[in-house]
Formats: structure tokens, C-alpha cells, sequence
């Protein structure tokens, strides 16, 4: 009996995918998720710090003169101006105006014990509210003094501004105070040597002014010439003689201005002058009937300086240094000619035996050396020849 065949098995069906149902599918869910994506996206982008970055402010800042400067002293010098840069993101820089912005000195961290030049910081200040802060300032010091205030009397002297009228010449005039007080920094007022000084304190701060106008059909300018008597100190000699003022006006009878050629000062003793000197001397009238006009006296500067020159010493006997012990030194020749130069009050100075001539026996033995001779001569003075310059040394044992 034939078989029956068992029947096929059906194929799988294909599925059919619904893409507009996956797409609608739970939308309300996939929209809030979504939603709620983009609301942590915004709040950690909008939380971010921005940005910063670091420009040249455009303008350079005028270093303002501080008012914290100690009681009782002044600073003096140049401020100038800085530059600097600013740190902050862009948009804070971009609002930041000149008036924000002060540069100054950091006098607190000045040494107050120094009178010369020195480099104080500069410092910028910005008000926190701006957003920014300066990242660098250059240059970073300034370079001031900082001193004491201090007070001397000076003299007030008069200065015109024009001449007299023409056929006219001023006379002396009456300046009442004769002296003022002068304040300020320490090294400025040391060097003021009349009232023209500017940027000091003065007290009074006005004084009275009474000047003649006189006519000059009678008067005449002549060179005032120092009278100098007595010799200065051994060695030395004058060099100079300067006066202040250096001519003056005479006025008298033409008969008596018709012979006068100068005008000359009281005698002025020099006797022993060793260093430079300045006398305040009287001008002498040059004749019965004249008058000075401006000036009755001069100061007078007399330069002096040492005479040059030179000393022998042919007999300077050499000597021997670091010879150890146990052995003895002989020399040819043992005494040497040194010829010194220098002042001639140094060289008159100069006693026995500060002329001495050495040779260096460190670390020899018994034996015969040729060494180079070395020469000491006192302050002020030098070596101008040495014969012989090597000698030969000879040690023996003892």
C-alpha cells in the first residue's frame, strides 16, 4: 500500500511594519522627553562661566601724585605714565572707561630711610564692580625720591624783569626782609643759593622791593679786581681767582670817573691755603666823591690745588716675603733707586722706610731665583722708575 506524502509546512509571513503607528506611538511621551532634553541643554550652556581672556587696555594712565605720602616728608620726580593689561571677558572689558581706572604709587612699600633715587610699585585700582582686573601694569616701578622736609634761611636777591628808562641805571636796592625761610625736600634746598627757586615753601612769601633810578651821564662799569696777600700752604698753589660780581658801575664827578680803571677789594689773606676757599670782602671806593652803584661788596673765590712732582729714594733695600723658616735671603743688587712721584705735600710726607721694595718667596727652597721686584709707595704717590726691576735672590739654610 502506497504511502501518502505528509502535508508541507506553510512558509513564515512576512511582517508588515506600520511606520506612521511607531511614529505616533506613546508621542505625548517621546514630546516631553524631548522637552525636557532641551531644558537641561539651555540651563547648562545659559550656567557656563564665559569666557576670559587678557587685552591691552587702549590708553596708557597718568601716575597720579599720592596723598599718603608721611608727614614731614616730600616726594620729588617724574610720574609718568603706564600701560597695562586687562584680564575679564570680553564684554566687561569692552565697558571699562577711563575713570575706572587710577594708576598710583605704592608709597607704603618705599623705604623711607633712603635719600637717593629708588624704584617704588605702581599700582592700578579698578573698582570690583567692573568685572575685570589688571593682569599687568609696565613699567611696574617708578623711580622717585622720597626725603625729609627740611628749612634754611637764604638770602633774597633782587632780579629785574627790564632795564630802567633810557639815560637811567637802577642802584642798589632795599630789600626788606633781607632773609626768607625756605622749606622742601632736602637735596633741592641745599642747593638753593638765592631766592629764584621754584616748588619749595617760603616764609614770608613776600618781601618789600625799593630800587633808585639813577642817571648815568655820571657813572662807569669797571672790573672788580681782587687784592690777595700772604702765600698759600707749602706745595700748593693759586690756580684760580674768581669774583662775584666780576665788574661794577661807578658814579661820581666825570673829573673823577675820567682816571678810575677798576674797582678793588679789601686784601684778602691767603696765608696757608690748602683747599679752596670763598671770602665775603668789602669793594673799595676808587676815589673821593665815587659811589658804587648795586654792589658794596664781592664775594671772592680762591682756587688752590698741590704742586707736582718727584722724590728719589736711590737706596731702597729689598726685602724678602713668606720665606719659610729656617733659611736666610741675600740679594743682588740688595738695594734697588726708586724714583716716586705725586703731590709735593705727599712727597714731603714721606718718611723712612714707607718706600718698600719686596720680592715673594713663597714656597722656595735653598737656591738662586731671578724675581720680579714689587714697589709700595704711600697713598697719593706712584712708582715713576725702579732700577733695577729683578734682582736675584739667593737662600740658604740657616
Amino acid at each position: 500500500m502506497a504511502r501518502v506524502p505528509a502535508p508541507a509546512r506553510p512558509l513564515l509571513r512576512r511582517r508588515h511594519i506600520d511606520l506612521r503607528r511607531v511614529a505616533t506611538a506613546d508621542l505625548p511621551l517621546k514630546l516631553t522627553a524631548v522637552l525636557i532634553a532641551m531644558i537641561f541643554w539651555a540651563v547648562s550652556v545659559l550656567s557656563a562661566p564665559p569666557t576670559e581672556v587678557v587685552r591691552d587696555y587702549g590708553s596708557r594712565l597718568a601716575v597720579e601724585r599720592p596723598d599718603d605720602v608721611p608727614a614731614g616728608y616730600v616726594l620729588t620726580g617724574q610720574l609718568g605714565d603706564v600701560g597695562i593689561r586687562l584680564k575679564g571677558t570680553e564684554a566687561a572689558i569692552a565697558n571699562v572707561v577711563a575713570s575706572d581706572l587710577h594708576a598710583r604709587l605704592d608709597v607704603p612699600s618705599a623705604d623711607l630711610h633712603r635719600s637717593d633715587p629708588q624704584e617704588v610699585p605702581v599700582r592700578v585700582d579698578i573698582p570690583p564692580t567692573a568685572g575685570v582686573k589688571v593682569d599687568s601694569i609696565a613699567p611696574a616701578t617708578v623711580t622717585v625720591r622720597i626725603e625729609p622736609i627740611t628749612s634754611r634761611d637764604v638770602a633774597v636777591q633782587a632780579r629785574f624783569a627790564n632795564d630802567p628808562p633810557s639815560g637811567t641805571v637802577a642802584g642798589d636796592p632795599a630789600i626788606t626782609p633781607s632773609q626768607v625761610r625756605v622749606s622742601g625736600a632736602a637735596s633741592q634746598v641745599a642747593r638753593i643759593a638765592a631766592l629764584y627757586a621754584d616748588g619749595h615753601t617760603v616764609d614770608p612769601a613776600i618781601v618789600q622791593l625799593t630800587v633808585p633810578v639813577l642817571p648815568t651821564a655820571t657813572t662807569r662799569t669797571v672790573p672788580v679786581v681782587p687784592t690777595v696777600r700772604g702765600a698759600v700752604a707749602a706745595g700748593y698753589w693759586i690756580t684760580r681767582v674768581t669774583t662775584d660780581p666780576p665788574v661794577v658801575t661807578v658814579r661820581g664827578e666825570a673829573a673823577a670817573l675820567g682816571g678810575i680803571d677798576q674797582v678793588a677789594t679789601a686784601p684778602i689773606d691767603v696765608s696757608g691755603l690748602g683747599a679752596d676757599k670763598t671770602f665775603q670782602v668789602a669793594l673799595l671806593l676808587p676815589a673821593e666823591g665815587t659811589s658804587l652803584i648795586k654792589a658794596a661788596q664781592a664775594t671772592v673765590t680762591v682756587s688752590v690745588a698741590p704742586l707736582a712732582g718727584s722724590r728719589a729714594f736711590p737706596l731702597v733695600a729689598v726685602q724678602a716675603t713668606g720665606l719659610g723658616s729656617g733659611f736666610v735671603a741675600e740679594f743682588d743688587p740688595p738695594t734697588i733707586s726708586v724714583v716716586v712721584a705725586g703731590s709735593v705735600p705727599a712727597l714731603s710726607g714721606i718718611a723712612a722706610g714707607q718706600v718698600v721694595a719686596t720680592v715673594d718667596a713663597t714656597g722656595k727652597g735653598a737656591g738662586t731665583y731671578p724675581l720680579d721686584v714689587v714697589l709700595r709707595t704711600p697713598p697719593g704717590t706712584t712708582a715713576q722708575s725702579v732700577q733695577p726691576t729683578r734682582v736675584t735672590l739667593t737662600i740658604r739654610t740657616r
